[in-house]
């Protein structure tokens, strides 16, 4: 299980070619990680804020990548996509990078 602080700055290396390549504007971590409550297998939640112009490809893109430059399960929300009641709930919780 790898420290939450090893994967923030692993992913604030990656953000500027995220930026390029899938169009991500803003990312943060939420669920387990962000409660420190993660266990062994645990995936990494993040939410993601994307550009205009990108699309469900570039979002499985951006999934892909995260999961292999992290060498762990990455699931990405969409913050666009967000209901109201789990929405809050994410926000309340998400820690911004």
């Amino acid at each position: 299980m790898r420290p939450l602080e090893d994967i923030i700055d692993k992913l604030q290396v990656l953000q500027p070619e995220l930026r390029r390549r899938f169009g991500l504007r803003s990312m943060g971590i939420f669920g387990s990680y962000a409660r420190g409550r993660q266990r062994e297998g645990s995936d990494l939640d993040i939410l993601v804020e994307l550009g205009d112009e990108a699309g469900l490809l570039e979002q499985a893109g951006l999934q892909v990548e995260l999961s292999d430059a992290l060498g762990m399960n990455v699931e990405i929300v969409n913050r666009a996509a967000l209901k109201p009641r789990i929405g809050r709930r994410i926000l309340a919780e998400v820690r911004m990078l």
